[in-house]
């Protein structure tokens, strides 16, 4: 006999036991190649210390970047069995269509291939061609390194008007991704003719994947209004800023994850963002616009650099299906707890052996604040590329620097490894061997050897070219 679902869920909440386990079952495995030190020191050579020329099957774990890397679920491939490819008046753009409207409520919905292409579609509607936007200015909490590098393509100013504190790595703030409210609002009042509009990336990933607060938002918004600006969120990681919202945000505690994504993008006029991320997709990206004359507009520039707008975009019907259900699985509570609680745990073991790390740690990734973990090091031998490179030749984790190769208006930010989590790929006994190697390291920290760059111009996130000795 069958116990009803609500009895189940009642014997849940009464158990004294925390289900403290990941919210689902692994039914397919993917085989590790166990190297050895020798093996990935030649590795390293043979690449020129680049790792992102590295064979993937010469990585033990691949934590340079959560994008497009996550395990899809079982729902995901079953419902791209029914992807629709038809050219026009595809099945599956309906079906996510929907999805996205019931979930932001924006029904004006253009797919692509991934983020960079919607940040494109975004900037070329409102600012127009290259050098079209010579003097204007579009202010952001922290700028990511392609929708800086699409800004600046169209002649603008990517201006970040980020909280104080917020680069900062041991500054312990709840919602370091906050927009200064006061700078914006000055900015505004100076210069608010050159705006075209404002963006808010949630969650902030150049300073560490740290959340903007509800409240924050709010205030964005009101500004927006004051000065007859539109307001587009970067909006990758909607589901984990939503759920730091509901950990952090006294106010928001009694709110479900899918009640704050909703509100967080009423606030807005629209989205670009990847739906590699939260989307817990391979493929695809999303541009939403409220405005029914810029959706137009972005539709017929779709048309010319992507695809057919109003049925695929450029993205094949089945990946569709994916997106679709991968959004509704992103907002799933269980999912959030389980991946933020394992990301907290890292982080607190790392502080526990004396790891500088950037405090608190966001919702997708643990961050390593090399300049300190590296203090022999100078600032000109690189010490978050110094790290990487050590990191893969001790243990055969693959990370990715972010620093010196990634600047805004002030010059250089914080030195940062960053170590991505993709989504449902590793067990907690592949993290502890991530957090064992970096304490190892640590306490042999002065083997690891400076890193010379030789950075060439870096367009739209591209890799810079490396001379390492």
């Amino acid at each position: 006999m069958f116990m009803p679902i609500y009895l189940i869920d009642q014997a849940i909440r009464t158990m004294s036991i925390a289900l403290d386990f990941e919210p689902y079952r692994i039914n397919t495995v993917e085989p590790i190649r166990i190297s050895t030190r020798q093996e990935r020191r030649r590795w390293l050579q043979e690449v020129e210390f680049n790792l992102f020329r590295l064979p993937a099957e010469r990585v033990m774990i691949d934590l340079i970047t959560d994008s497009g890397t996550g395990a899809m679920s079982s729902a995901q491939w079953s419902a791209m069995m029914r992807g629709d490819e038809s050219y026009a008046g595809s099945a599956s753009y309906q079906r996510l269509k929907e999805v996205c409207n019931d979930a932001f409520g924006i029904g004006n919905v253009i797919p692509t291939h991934q983020g960079r292409v919607s940040e494109r579609l975004l900037v070329e509607t409102i600012i127009g061609a290259p050098h079209a936007g010579r003097g204007m200015i579009v202010p952001n909490n922290a700028h990511f390194d392609t929708t800086r590098r699409m800004i600046e393509q169209s002649g603008a100013q990517a201006v970040n008007v980020l909280c104080m504190g917020g680069e900062g790595a041991s500054v312990i703030a709840p919602f370091k991704g906050n927009v200064d409210l006061r700078q914006l609002e000055e900015l505004l009042c100076e210069r608010g003719e050159d705006v075209p509009f404002v963006m808010v990336t949630v969650t902030c990933n150049s300073n560490g994947g740290q959340p903007v607060s509800l409240e924050n938002l709010r205030g964005v918004r009101k500004l927006c209004n004051r000065f007859g600006k539109m307001l587009f969120l970067d909006g990758c990681r909607f589901a984990e800023n939503a759920w730091l919202i509901k950990e952090r945000e006294a106010r928001e505690r009694d709110r479900g994850v899918r009640q704050i994504v909703r509100e967080m993008f009423d606030l807005s006029d629209g989205a670009a963002m990847s739906a590699r991320k939260d989307g817990l997709c391979n493929c695809g990206g999303l541009l939403l616009v409220r405005d029914e004359a810029l959706y137009q507009k972005a539709c017929g520039l779709c048309v010319l650099t992507q695809g057919f707008q109003a049925s695929y975009g450029g993205v094949a019907g089945r990946d569709m299906e994916a997106m679709a259900v991968g959004v509704q699985e992103a907002m799933d509570e269980s999912h959030l707890s389980c991946r933020v609680r394992g990301i907290a745990r890292m982080e607190q073991r790392l502080i526990d052996a004396g790891v500088p790390v950037v405090r608190p740690a966001g919702g997708h990734a643990i961050y390593l604040d090399a300049e300190e973990f590296c203090g022999h090091l100078t600032p000109g031998d690189h010490p978050a590329q110094s790290l990487v490179c050590a990191l893969y030749e001790h243990g055969g984790i693959r990370a990715s620097r972010i620093g010196s190769v990634l600047r805004n208006e002030r010059g250089q930010l914080l030195e940062l490894v960053r170590l991505a989590i993709p989504r449902r790929v590793y067990t907690p006994a592949h993290l502890d061997y991530v957090v064992e190697v970096i304490i190892e390291l640590r306490e042999r920290v002065s083997a690891i050897k400076p890193a010379k760059m030789q950075v060439v111009e870096v367009k739209c996130g591209l890799e810079a070219a490396l001379e390492i000795v």
